[in-house]
């Protein structure tokens, strides 16, 4: 098999002491984290901007959602496709690739005509994001020390989720103010910036060439394809997206339904639900850098999510408890992530050491957005049928469902 090809715009890694390697680890934390930032940023181009972009174009919901649904199918396509660059051509082309999507999508949003203009921007975003998983979390598996994995996966996550609440109150602010055309270009300059910065560091993100041996030769390009763990850790993905895609996209209304909550009141509950995901995320790095059996640690905190969430959905508690109980499954939610993203890398390393990283993780992370992909389709159909409480039920199934394949990663060693 081939080597990949040589990176030459960017200078090799080379030996350092402890005190610089340190400061390059963190370094490298800081600039891939603001990275999956954006793309978590760009997730969210679109849905805030609806209320414009259906008065501006005389358009239903199902047709703006049918633009996200693009998105992320693309996104999910290409994000296995991106580990296979990633493996051929390094991570940090790729990424840059993938920052210059999202420049275009702003773009393309700011000049959109009519309707194919929102899908463009649609297909456009969805190919920037779907590079960011298996790119960055090369970056990170092949830079970090050992000791710095945890808190690395943690701060990854954290910049994502506040990439996540940036979107709407930037972009919904500059709408009001101005206009939605504004509000796209204002994104678009945000992704610039990010893809200078990433051009200005790219020492950052270089890794090693990997060498085979005649002990230790190459794998066949799709032989990941053949592991268990693998395709259990793509539905694990799977179930924990389909399930916060539930909370993200009808959270507000299954509240205002189930307790009788007004809309600033259900919609602050959400907001919540993410906040505390994000402090979990920080609290989960210090979890996963113990160490310890991480498929059992991510197994206890996805039960306890499950449970608050048939208690939830249980309505038997007042309706001012419900935004705790939000609080408490986004906690746990972002406490798992960091002891899960390490889950997937022992899948990847169990069999391939580092030859395959971003193949593998390509493909596991395509499970997420299948699953944000299904969320509204299949949760929809009860809001439509007015079960809203069978909402949160479905999320304390598939959370169940996802911890029965993260026991069974563990099994896979």
């Amino acid at each position: 098999m081939s080597t990949p090809l040589a990176d030459t715009m960017f200078e090799p890694v080379v030996p350092e002491g402890d005190r610089e390697r340190r400061r390059r680890e963190f370094a490298t934390i800081g600039l891939v984290s603001v990275a999956h930032g954006s793309s978590h940023f760009f997730q969210l181009l679109l849905a805030p901007l609806f209320p414009w972009l259906m008065a501006e174009f005389d358009l239903g919901f199902t047709q703006v959602g049918l633009a996200m649904t693009l998105f992320f199918v693309i996104s999910g396509a290409g994000q296995a496709v991106a580990g296979f660059a990633v493996d051929r051509f390094g991570p940090g082309r790729v990424l840059m690739f993938g920052e210059s999507c999202l420049v275009l999508s702003g773009l393309a949003l700011a000049a959109a005509p009519g309707y194919a203009g929102l899908f463009l921007a649609a297909a456009l975003a969805g190919t920037g994001n779907a590079v960011y998983h298996p790119a960055g979390f090369t970056v990170l598996n092949r830079r970090l020390s050992e000791a710095r994995l945890g808190h690395g996966f943690a701060m990854h996550g954290l910049a994502g989720n506040l990439g996540w609440a940036l979107a709407p109150a930037l972009l919904t602010g500059v709408a009001a103010w101005a206009n939605w055309r504004l509000a796209a270009l204002v994104a678009s300059a945000l992704a610039l910036a990010i893809l200078l910065l990433l051009v200005w560091q790219r020492r950052l993100l270089a890794v090693p060439t990997t060498e085979h041996s005649a002990d230790d030769p190459a794998p066949t390009t799709f032989a990941f394809l053949g592991v268990p763990a693998v395709w259990l850790c793509f539905a694990f993905f799977f179930c924990t997206a389909t399930a916060f895609g539930a909370f993200q996209n009808f959270g507000g209304p299954v509240l205002r339904e189930v307790y009788g909550m007004s809309l600033a009141s259900a919609a602050s509950a959400v907001s919540l639900f993410l906040f505390s995901g994000a402090v979990g995320v920080v609290a989960g790095g210090f979890l996963a850098a113990r160490g310890g059996a991480h498929e059992r640690q991510v197994a206890c905190i996805l039960l306890a999510a499950a449970l608050l969430a048939v208690l939830l959905a249980s309505a038997v508690l007042p309706p001012a408890l419900a935004p705790l109980l939000m609080a408490l499954i986004g906690f746990c939610n972002g406490l798992a992530n960091p002891s899960r993203d390490l889950l997937v890398r022992r899948a990847a390393v169990g069999r391939f050491g580092h030859r395959a990283f971003g193949r593998i993780y390509g493909l596991v992370y395509s499970g997420l957005d299948a699953g944000m992909a299904l969320s509204p389709l299949l949760f929809g159909l009860f809001m439509d049928a007015g079960r809203f409480a069978l909402v949160l039920l479905g999320v304390a199934l598939l959370q169940v469902a996802a911890t029965l394949t993260a026991l069974g990663v563990g099994r896979q060693r």
